[in-house]
């Protein structure tokens, strides 16, 4: 059996508040049909990325509305995972090839998980090309899983994909029942399937990195970090990952203290299990970094937690998200959930969740993002405007109330 991840307790109706008892009724209402199914969430890690938190609260408002829901995740190693973070970054466009070497690495342990993926599943959701080829491997369990339907679910961007790395997953994805995209322009063209859904992912109103926090608790908590809380913040929170440009955020950062000489800057984010990159891309963050007292690097290893984010975000003047790839980029709609108005980069799902000049600005390079932050900078009140108007822009959209809607909605189609 795969290792299966503990769940906290999450109640559906706790959102009503939030997004409205009748949203709450149509989820319901969704759910009835489904009553007992059994969900299966498998993915990649437990923890330190999006994906897991997508499922830390997924999972149980499956639960909550009387879907048999759990998440498992891979049994993994070192040389698997090394491999998978190749294939992340060759699938988003780096110039990488997948080697006879890589294939067989990674398909003699997808193989291993398969022999321990037990049956009796009414859907199966497989997350990213770390567990792809799980399915291709129960051909000879056909009968175990006849009454399954599986579903591929691709967070990552494959507008630019390395065309040899995506015909090698290619046929693994065509084997499901269905896949889900964060944006019609990550589908590549080549990929023929009856079923494909478009639909971004959400963030949790009421987890411990979004819930209220008094600006009191939130200020002291970033003065214990080092972090001058009456000095303009400028911060992003993501993975130390080449995708997410921390060097390039430094860079525009040292441009911004040119015009607010008293400006700070904090990189924050979590190393996650299953990206040994994040350590390389670490030490060259410190090196960029260059001994400056004003730029903080803090990650997990500091003991930030989901609580100094909230706290971190919530005291930032202005949030960038610099990223050249991204997904979709859970921290722009927490951060705009929370009033701040947000720099990003003009990439992936980062242009659903801003709204040129509304919420934020979209920006090319390092000169631009550089700017858009001094703009911001100059003008709280028109950064407190749109960050007011983010949150609206969030509640409406990006709330993982509405992500379990579409879930249902499409496991109640591929039951029909």
């Amino acid at each position: 059996m795969l290792e299966k991840v503990p769940l906290l307790e999450k109640r559906l109706d706790d959102y009503g508040d939030i997004v409205g008892a009748d949203v709450c009724e149509q989820i319901h209402a969704l759910a009835a049909p489904l009553q007992g199914a059994r969900v299966l969430h498998l993915n990649a890690t437990a923890y330190g990325g999006g994906v897991a938190e997508l499922l830390a609260t997924h999972v149980p408002l499956l639960r909550s509305v009387g879907i048999d829901a759990e998440w498992h995740v891979l049994r993994g190693s070192d040389e698997f995972f090394g491999v998978t973070k190749e294939v992340h970054n060759g699938l988003q466009g780096a110039p990488i090839e997948m080697t006879p070497a890589m294939r067989r690495i990674y398909l003699e342990r997808v193989l291993h998980n398969a022999l321990e993926l037990e049956n009796g599943w009414d859907y199966v959701v497989v997350h990213d090309p770390q567990p792809a080829a799980i399915l291709h491997y129960l051909a000879d369990r056909k009968d175990a899983f006849a009454n399954t339907k599986w579903i591929w679910r691709c967070h990552i961007d494959l507008t630019d994909a390395q065309p040899d790395m995506w015909e090698f997953f290619r046929p693994f994805v065509e084997e499901y029942d269905a896949s889900v995209w964060t944006m019609p322009e990550f589908v590549p063209g080549t990929l023929r399937m009856e079923r494909i859904v478009h639909a971004p992912p959400c963030i949790d109103p009421l987890s411990v990195k979004n819930l209220d926090l008094a600006m009191p608790f939130a200020t002291e908590i970033t003065r214990q970090y080092g972090i001058d809380p009456h000095r303009p913040i400028v911060c992003q929170v993501s993975r130390f990952d080449p995708w997410k440009d921390p060097t390039g955020v430094i860079e525009a950062y040292r441009i911004v203290r040119e015009h607010v000489t008293d400006a700070q800057l904090l990189l924050a984010g979590s190393m996650a299990t299953d990206d040994p990159e994040g350590f390389r891309v670490w030490e060259e963050t410190e090196e960029a970094r260059a001994g400056d007292r004003d730029i903080h690097l803090l990650s997990n290893l500091h003991q930030v937690g989901a609580v100094q984010i909230n706290a971190f975000q919530r005291i930032s003047d202005v949030i960038v998200q610099k990223s050249l790839r991204e997904g979709f980029g859970l921290t722009v709609s927490e951060a705009l959930w929370k009033g701040r108005p947000v720099v990003g980069g003009r990439a992936g799902g980062i242009k659903l969740q801003i709204r040129e000049g509304f919420d934020g600005y979209l920006v090319d390079d390092v000169e631009s993002c550089a700017r858009r932050i001094i703009d911001l900078l100059a003008d709280p009140v028109g950064a407190d405007a749109m960050g007011s108007q983010g949150k609206e822009h969030v509640r409406q959209n990006f709330l993982s109330t509405r992500e379990l809607q579409d879930w249902l909605g499409l496991m109640g189609d591929l039951r029909a």
